[in-house]
């Protein structure tokens, strides 16, 4: 206590802050001594709370301070002298709320801490507390926790808000947590008090702004839902615990706000409300024990007897009817059923639930009646507070009762209160003698009295039938289920109420606060102050519907009374008004209704104490002004003793009404001189300000920021209001504006609304900001976060304007707003803020265009803030750029808006038929040249030309006919004066050009500036226009061509360069042919794609790929209508070098593919045509799409032929082999048509010899010789190389020549090796790079590979042992992509081999062919290798090492050591390149070659193979020494015995099977030595050291290894390596280990087995 006590005096201000000054004061003293006392901290306060009779004050560094009457520790503190909260010292407060008698803060991370009172669970539950307390002397955390989710989790809350006997809290996710007691809190419960904070269901998926508390009712601030989403479901279905909803055939033709917490089911005549209510006395506790002024019931909880004036001496906590069940009714509203809880009075006067139903039915429309018979009598409040507070809070049901019979009982136990102690009080049951006085009581409240909230039934019945849609949903089964109602999320940012900086004001999705709310309430209502209309208690949370739309901002809640500020500057109140504290009509209204505001003033913050209102407004001057709402009492004459016993006494009973109030706010004097007010609070009889000093006009220009965008919104309301509104919604708008002034209208309104919708939000987020002007940083200001949003609004805005100007619509507007508006013009008047014309028209044109003038107050006030700051700091950067970004706006729309005006009077003077054509809403002028000052050169003497420069065209205008010239695609160029001394200036357009003459200089230089500015604004630029001549001769633009030619009527988009298609772009012709990719000089140059319609077939042909002047040339993919596919090189628009062409599909007719060599779109060369449909395949030379020359032909069923063709058939010798091995050598007159001298060799070596005539196919005549061979008799040499295959074959160097031609020309080449090495290697480049910028589809591998081969390597250098190797990883990254020429090469070379020999080429004779054909691709592909590499030597050339040099001598050294003389040999470099994807159609053929030798070869395998270890060592001959004694299995050594088998030389057998998965004879070669050196291993532990192998012991050891590998097809691997294994290796250690090899399966083919 001690540490508490000494807090203020260390904290008290020797010079106070600038910032944060705090002034309270009592609003129920006397004017005189009005004045506010100023509470002197050395640290700014941030926010300030009252309660009843207590505050709290958060300053500075999170420190809070209590002041008042401390009950919870019996201390009396004054506001001089408030004290420090030690124990929240290092929490970091950022939020402190006060109730009627607790307190409660809340920290930086969401933390809850609460203390005070707690007699009905308002402090909720304290994590270490395990009972519950009466009070809570010191904070103590309250965790918020939401165990809907698993596993529960703590809710970080964001904003508190404390009523007497209850609290809420709103979570980071805009949810509500309440607890305490009473129906104020909005749960699903009857059991009260709730300890610990529960969710409030009803509101659960709601996005709720803001929270604020009464004495006993509760106010949310909830965003709107999109309309259309409204679903309330069929209350018939639902029942709950076996009592049955009672149907109605409409179940929501009652006004949703009309429901009875009591489950009494309202018909329509009782739809008004209960009956009025009489005062009561009031009391509140004074700091010396007396009572004075709060009610039995309250939170100061002083009464130790119940409400009946009866002493109790039961607990506290025992809710009245605490088996009452929720009951859902018909509009969808949960309610209480209390009925049993009264039914447990033995004494009970009403035996069944009817009679009390009854009564209440007798009550309810007796009030009714009496609407009609009261007289104009008294408007007396028929409200008091006592009603209110009496009623018990734990029994949320009882107010409806309760309330209205109260007074005689009340005044009877007024005696028996004994002041001053704290007791714990009761909340009995309603005894039923006191409802019999019900109607006594209701008769004398309504002889001649009129209640003002029943007229507001009557208001309410207008909207009833949108009420359906705000009907609460259907009350949860369980405590924490959610409602079952269909509600669309909302996304936004967690926000509160508190406008701190712990507390984020509402904001929508863009960083910007939400205007589109509604105002939800509920708690007791017997003073209206839910604003339902009625005067019933509501158990839920309940949609106030005529607040909806109305762009609420802020709610605040007084103990009976409640206030709502609009972003319209305007106020509702409604509820408790017996102080006038509502502010307008002199008796409470159950409805909000707006508080009469003087005019000029515009209110921006609210606050609401208990039985007074306090407003902060916007006056004639920046700085704010303070009204006030609420009892004000004269000054008397007698003593100051006289003046507090009657205050005091007035206080006590309060019979009448306040003495002395008004009707609308009171502006305080005092207000002025407390600076620049930031926000305002209020609670119990006390009223609190923050205010700012103005420090170097800092805090002046904020509030003038504010207040000048609050004032603009009104004005934009009231002219949206009064104007735009009803003349949009008029019928007779379209026919009195014409259809193209209709939709500029309707553009205009909406581009008004959009400008009207970003001022109110941006007018409110800039209130927000002044109530934490001290937590927020300058830069964080809309104006500065959200300049584009807010240029883009005004441009729009100004533009439509514009529009709707130049086409005249204003006229038209002005006729019609006089006939619609009529008495509305004098009000619409005073908004003009220009000079009126005489006649006090309104003028529209200024009217609109009036919201323009707020940029430049905009640019002024930021450079007002940025005057504040050092020039170096970040803010002042902001800040000025802001302010210069603005200010060029503004001039810039000025200058629109000019522009606007000029068009209009230039269309007005040249109105006619003609021009009308020329006039559009976006078109506006520069200039025009009617005075002739601009003619065309050469023009006719008696033409008549008129030039008129446009914003977007240039129009030529003779007699009556109009050329227009789009600006997009206009290029100007001056000429240069020479000796005709004409001024001119050169105009080129698309498809003309021509030059205009001006008659002075003057007038050339005026014409000049203008088209060269008009042009730089269509481009983008800022329409200052570049020096003449330059701007834009090259750009992109859109154009339709009208001349004849080959782009005749189409229509292009893309780039252009003076006048002509250039670069990128689509060309589209009315006949359905497109083109899409580059142009040059205006022609198709480069790639691109094209679309051709072909009529006849109803398809189009489609090609992609290069394109040279106009025409197809180069690479690409050619797919006709019919159902070919070419694809391949063009020139000039032909066929022409390598090309595939497809023709129809499998399942056609005649489906083919032909691959090789075109000439002028026709087949000539070598290729090889795979015809499908036959079975056949012709490999071969071709002349004019005609067979003609050497070829091969095979067909699928292995008959094979080479020889001549000649007009597209055999003709001329050939040789014929079936697939039996017969050959027929022969003359060959048609296919397969032999006609002459001939051989016939038959399989088994017979021969027969002659005249050969017919079909192959068909059967053959023969007049010859037929021989039998001998056996010694020696080959006939003649006859054998007359059947010698391969003597009529296309040679295979000659082969394929058109694919390394185009590889050459890819390179930039006209022919192999002609061409300049650096050009190619520029080509390269040039080509990865453009491939890598228009394929965006490519992979992450590919762009890698792309990106490495940008990098050009060295080429020109001498090739040695050190780059060789870069040179190799070159290669390999080239060949991944086909975009590299070397790439296409490998791709195409790969796709012509298998055309070749997959499928039908698959014939054994072909294999010498198809190898040949390898070594012959080598050979091509080395050179073209060689040519970029120029240091690469000769095939089989010597590689030098590199030359010494002292900083590689080390790394040089390395290399002696290893001995390297390298080799280079294009197989070694190439083939890795190429085999590896050869390697299927060559190894079949191998395959298909040695098929018999391979049957032979594997059954010796399969047969030897099944002998164990050592019996098939002994076989072979192996020496015993070599036999293994050991094997190893999983680490573990067994001895091999008789039986073993696969045990011995187990890694040389696994190594040598490798030998399958290789693709190039060196790898293979490799796996061989990689066995013999395996072996080796395996049999040096047996002998000595110094061993060396000699073949006899070699050769049975590795045939044992052969053996046990077995490797199938054996004999293809051998011949493969064979044929292609580099030639420097044939006769070393490699070539010996390959022949070992050979010999094993020699050897093995001819083994004997027995």
């Amino acid at each position: 206590m001690e540490n508490r006590e000494e807090g203020p005096a260390d904290e008290r201000a020797a010079t106070p802050p600038e910032r944060g000054l705090l002034h309270i004061w009592q609003s129920t003293g006397p004017t005189a001594h009005l004045g506010p006392e100023r509470v002197l901290l050395s640290r700014p306060v941030l926010q300030a709370a009252l309660g009843e009779h207590h505050g709290l004050l958060l300053t500075q560094g999170g420190l809070v301070y209590s002041f008042g009457e401390l009950l919870w520790r019996d201390l009396s503190v004054p506001v001089s002298a408030p004290v420090l909260e030690v124990s929240l010292l290092g929490r970091m407060v950022v939020r402190v709320a006060a109730g009627g008698f607790h307190c409660g803060a809340l920290s930086e991370q969401g933390n809850v801490y609460m203390w005070g009172e707690n007699t009905a669970g308002q402090c909720g539950l304290s994590e270490r507390a395990t009972t519950t307390n009466i009070t809570v002397s010191e904070p103590c955390p309250v965790s918020v926790v939401d165990n809907d989710v698993v596993p529960p989790a703590v809710v970080r809350v964001v904003d508190l808000a404390l009523g007497r006997e209850h609290s809420l809290a709103l979570s980071a996710q805009n949810e509500l947590w309440a607890w305490g007691s009473g129906c104020q809190l909005g749960l699903v419960t009857s059991t009260f008090p709730v300890w610990r904070p529960q969710k409030v269901e009803h509101l659960a998926g709601r996005h709720v702004i803001q929270v604020a508390c009464g004495a006993y009712h509760s106010l949310a601030l909830v965003r709107s839902l999109p309309p259309q989403n409204y679903n309330t479901q069929n209350p018939s279905e639902k029942t709950e615990r076996g009592h049955s909803v009672t149907e109605r055939e409409e179940p929501f033709a009652v006004d949703g706000g009309h429901y009875c917490p009591l489950g009494v089911e309202l018909t329509e005549a009782m739809t008004g409300e209960t009956s009025p209510r009489r005062r009561g006395p009031r009391r509140s506790l004074q700091p010396g024990g007396r009572s004075a002024g709060s009610s039995p019931g309250s939170a100061a909880g002083s009464c130790p007897f119940s409400e009946d004036g009866k002493a109790n001496t039961k607990q506290k906590n025992i809710p009245v009817g605490t088996d009452t069940d929720p009951l859902t009714q018909t509009d969808g509203s949960p309610t209480s059923r209390p009925l049993s809880g009264w039914r447990s009075k033995k004494n009970s006067a009403f035996p069944d639930e009817t009679e009390l139903q009854n009564l209440l039915q007798k009550l309810s429309s007796h009030s009714l009646e009496m609407r009609h018979t009261s007289g104009p009598g008294d408007t007396d409040s028929l409200s008091s507070y006592t009603s209110d507070e009496s009623c018990v809070s734990s029994t949320p049901s009882t107010d409806l009762l309760t309330s209205s019979y109260k007074e005689e009982l009340l005044i009877k136990s007024q005696n028996n209160i004994n002041s001053g102690v704290a007791v714990p009080y009761s909340s009995s049951p309603v005894c039923l003698e006191d409802v019999r006085l019900c109607l006594e009581a209701e008769n004398k409240a309504l002889q001649g009295q009129k209640s003002s909230s029943l007229t507001n039934i009557n208001q309410k019945g207008r909207v009833a039938a949108n009420r359906r849609r705000s009907l609460p949903g259907t009350p949860t089964r369980g405590r924490n289920g959610s409602p079952r109602r269909r509600r669309r999320p909302c996304a936004c940012r967690p926000s509160s109420a508190g406008w701190t900086q712990g507390a984020a004001p509402e904001e929508a999705g863009d960083g910007l606060p939400c205007l589109e709310t509604e105002v939800w309430s509920w708690g007791r209502g017997s003073e209206g102050q839910l604003g339902h209309g009625d005067q019933l208690a509501r158990l839920q949370p309940l949609c106030i519907k005529p607040l909806t739309g109305e762009e609420v901002i802020q709610v605040a809640a007084g103990s009976h009374h409640s206030l709502a500020l609009t972003a319209h500057c305007q106020v509702y109140s409604w509820g408790s008004n017996m102080c006038g504290q509502l502010g307008h009509v002199k008796s409470p209204v159950t409805v909000p209704q707006r508080a009469k505001l003087s005019d000029g003033l515009r209110v921006w913050d609210v606050s609401a104490g208990q039985s007074h209102s306090l407003l902060l407004a916007d006056g004639d001057c920046v700085q704010p002004v303070l009204l006030y709402c609420g009892q004000q009492q004269e000054l008397v004459s007698s003593a100051q003793s006289k003046r507090s016993t009657q205050s005091q006494r007035s206080c006590q009973r309060s019979p009448n009404r306040a003495e002395s109030y008004s009707v609308r706010p009171n502006l305080l004097p005092f207000c002025m001189e407390m600076g620049y007010i930031s926000s305002v609070c209020s609670g119990g009889q006390s009223c609190a300000l923050l205010a700012d000093q103005n420090v170097m006009g800092f805090i002046s220009a904020i509030h003038e920021l504010a207040s000048r965008e609050r004032q603009f919104y009104c004005w934009l309301s009231s002219v949206r209001k009064l104007l735009l509104t009803p003349l949009r919604t008029r019928e007779s708008v379209c026919p009195a504006l014409g259809e193209s002034c209709t939709h500029l209208f309707f553009s205009l309104c909406e581009s008004f609304g959009r400008l009207s919708v970003l001022i109110g939000r941006h007018s409110t987020s800039l209130s927000y900001f002044l109530h934490d002007v001290q937590g927020r940083d300058v830069i964080s200001l809309p104006l500065l976060t959200h300049t584009e949003h807010f240029v883009d609004v005004y441009k729009e805005y100004c533009s439509s304007v514009g529009n709707f100007q130049v086409m005249g619509g204003f006229q038209l507007l002005h006729k019609l707003s006089l006939e619609c508006l009529g008495s509305q013009q004098t009000t619409l008047a005073q908004l003009c803020v220009s000079d009126q014309s005489v006649s006090g028209d309104v003028d529209l044109v200024s009217l609109l265009y009036w919201p323009l003038q707020q940029l430049h107050q905009y640019s002024r006030v930021l450079l007002k803030l940025a005057a504040c700051y050092d020039v170096l700091t970040t803010e002042y950067q902001t800040l000025h750029q802001g302010c210069t970004q603005y200010e060029s706006l503004s001039l810039s729309l000025l200058r629109k808006k000019k522009e606007a005006e000029i068009t209009f009077l230039f269309w007005k003077t040249h109105s006619g038929k003609t021009t009308e054509v020329l006039r559009l809403p976006q078109r506006r002028l520069v200039c025009d040249c009617s005075n002739r000052s601009l003619t065309l050169q050469n023009a006719g003497r008696f033409s008549n030309h008129w030039f008129m420069l446009f914003n977007d065209a240039l129009v030529h205008t003779q007699f009556s006919t109009h050329h227009i010239y789009p600006l997009t695609c206009l290029w100007v160029k001056p000429v240069t004066e020479d000796s005709s001394g004409l001024y001119a200036i050169k105009i080129t357009c698309p498809e003309e050009s021509f030059t205009l003459v001006a008659t002075t200089p003057q007038e050339k230089n005026k014409w000049l500036r203008s088209i060269n500015q008009a042009l730089d604004q269509v481009l983008g630029g800022g329409g200052q226009g570049s020096s003449p001549g330059v701007t834009g001769i090259s750009r992109t633009a859109s154009y339709t061509f009208s001349g004849e030619g080959r782009f005749k009527d189409a229509q292009y988009t893309g780039g252009w360069l003076a006048g002509r298609v250039h670069g990128r772009g689509t060309m589209k012709w009315p006949d359905g042919r497109t083109y899409s990719g580059n142009f040059k000089n205006g022609l198709e140059d480069g790639y691109g794609e094209c679309l051709i319609p072909n009529k006849v077939l109803n398809k189009p042909d489609s090609y992609q790929g290069h394109w040279r002047d106009g025409k197809i040339h180069g690479f690409g993919k050619y797919k006709y209508a019919s159902g070919e596919v070419y694809e391949g090189c063009f020139s000039d628009g032909q066929r022409h070098g390598y090309g595939m062409l497809s023709s129809g599909k499998l399942a056609k007719k005649s489906s083919s593919v032909f691959i090789g060599h075109w000439v002028n779109d026709k087949k000539t060369g070598y290729g090889v045509y795979d015809d499908i449909t036959r079975g056949e395949k012709y490999m071969g030379l071709w002349l004019d799409e005609q067979r003609h020359g050497s070829a091969v032909v095979v067909t699928q069923c292995g008959v094979y032929y080479e020889g001549s063709f000649r007009d597209n058939k055999m003709s001329g010798p050939g040789l014929l082999v079936s697939d039996d091995d017969t050959a027929l050598h022969g003359e060959f007159t048609d296919d397969w048509i032999v006609n002459g001298k001939g051989v016939l060799s038959l399989a088994n070596g017979d021969c027969l010899e002659g005249m050969f005539s017919g079909e192959w196919t068909v059967g053959l005549k023969v007049v010859g010789t037929y021989t039998k061979p001998v056996v010694d008799e020696p080959d006939n040499k003649e006859r054998n190389c007359l059947l010698r295959l391969g003597q009529y074959v296309v040679p295979a160097a000659q082969r394929w020549l058109c694919v390394f031609d185009e590889c050459w020309s890819r390179l930039g080449c006209d022919g192999a090796g002609r061409g300049e090495r650096t050009a190619a290697w520029d080509k390269i480049a040039v080509t990865i790079t453009t491939a890598r910028r228009h394929s965006p589809d490519l992979s992450r591998s590919q762009t890698k590979v792309l990106e490495c081969l940008e990098f050009i390597p060295q080429h020109g250098e001498p090739v040695n042992t050190a780059n060789y190797d870069n040179i190799r990883k070159y290669l390999i990254k080239a060949c991944e992509t086909p975009l590299h020429p070397l790439g296409w090469l490998v791709e195409t070379l790969v796709t012509v081999y298998r055309m070749t020999y997959v499928g039908v080429g698959s014939n054994r004779r072909l294999l010498r062919q198809a190898v040949q054909e390898v070594q012959a691709y080598l050979t091509h592909f080395y050179s073209i290798v060689r040519f970029l590499f120029q240091g690469l030597p000769d095939d089989g050339g010597i590689i030098p090492d590199p030359p010494p040099s002292p900083s590689k001598s080390r790394h040089n050294s390395n290399s002696i050591e290893q001995g390297s003389v390298m080799v280079v040999c294009r197989s070694s470099l190439l083939l890795p390149l190429l085999l590896p994807r050869l390697y299927p159609p060559l190894f079949t053929l191998y395959c298909l070659q040695e098929e018999q030798e391979e049957a032979q070869y594997w059954d010796r395998i399969l047969r030897l193979n099944k002998q164990p270890d050592q019996s098939l060592l002994s076989f072979l001959g192996v020496k015993e020494k070599f036999w293994p004694v050991w094997m190893s299995i999983l680490g573990e050594k067994k001895q091999i015995v008789s039986s073993s088998k696969d045990a011995c030389f187990v890694s040389a057998v696994e190594t040598l099977q490798q030998i399958s998965t290789t693709f190039t004879p060196s790898d293979k070669l490799f796996v061989i030595q990689k066995t013999f050196d395996e072996l080796t291993q395996e049999v040096k532990p047996m002998l000595d050291d110094n061993f060396l192998w000699c073949m006899d012991d070699l050769l049975p050891l590795f045939l044992y290894v052969v053996l046990r590998a077995r490797i199938r097809n054996l004999g293809a691997e051998v011949s493969l390596i064979e044929d292609l294994m580099d030639p420097n290796v044939q006769h070393g250690e490699l070539g010996l280990m390959f022949t070992t090899l050979k010999a094993c399966y020699i050897q093995i083919q001819q083994e004997s087995i027995t």
